[in-house]
């Protein structure tokens, strides 16, 4: 579905903010970025589109990605370094997306956890089906100081009949980033209507890229050149309503 932007897109759109508060940019870490120069790229991208503050984000999973602090830490100080050495006018920020699973709960649980500036925590739910008692944990996130953001709240399938739960969730102080790739019609129909039904209900507070790699930057940019983009930015006030500049205050 995305490839229809194709032929309406302006290369030269950029994005109304600057921050990017879901990547996949770190090396070697993850399936996003394999490499430094891959991930210099994507950098470069970002810059084409407006970004010049990026929230590394790199998978922590059960048994495929069981990333910590340390390693995450050596793949971003590896990258830092380079974008000094080719002088990228964009500043990265290490931090993590934990999927809702025993390794999180291991983690959380021993305090082995790297947060984005002013301890926002950027959280996977499962895409099997909801957590038992993950209001009790978002509540007990917040007690400890930290400000928990859902990742892509519009793939989670098993919320579609069930609407509430967004609503209750949101309202519980739950900062909610939608995926552009959802949007462009990335990830199917299904996924694409229950974002835009997501910025009509004022669930919306963050976007983020979620870029895994230099195809999603493509799909990205041709998206937010197109007019379809810009009606749903004019039509819903994205560009007052959406909080990645804001809330981190970068």
């Amino acid at each position: 579905m995305f490839n229809i932007f194709k032929k309406k897109s302006n290369v030269d759109a950029k994005l109304f903010y600057h921050t990017d508060v879901h990547s996949h940019i770190l090396p070697g870490v993850d399936h996003g970025s394999q490499d430094v120069a891959e991930s210099l790229e994507m950098l470069r991208a970002e810059l084409d589109m407006g970004i010049t503050h990026v929230m590394c984000t790199s998978h922590v999973t059960a048994e495929t990605f069981e990333n910590t602090p340390e390693t995450l830490t050596a793949a971003y100080n590896l990258l830092k370094k380079a974008v000094a050495e080719e002088g990228l006018p964009v500043e990265i920020y290490a931090s993590a997306e934990y999927r809702i699973d025993e390794y999180w709960t291991s983690q959380y649980e021993a305090g082995n956890l790297l947060p984005m500036p002013g301890k926002h925590i950027l959280l996977e739910n499962s895409f099997a089906q909801e957590l038992i008692g993950i209001d009790n944990m978002m509540f007990e996130l917040q007690v400890k100081g930290y400000r928990p953001i859902l990742a892509h709240p519009e793939r989670y399938r098993y919320y579609y009949g069930r609407k509430e739960r967004y609503k209750a969730l949101h309202s519980a102080s739950v900062k909610f980033q939608v995926n552009i790739l959802s949007l462009a019609g990335y990830f199917g129909n299904s996924a694409r209507e229950t974002a835009i039904w997501l910025i009509q209900n004022n669930l919306c507070d963050m976007l983020g890229s979620d870029m895994h790699n230099m195809d999603h930057a493509h799909i990205i940019k041709d998206y937010i050149g197109s007019r379809e983009w810009s009606k749903l930015c004019d039509k819903y006030d994205l560009r007052h309503r959406i909080i990645n500049d804001r809330e981190f205050e970068l």
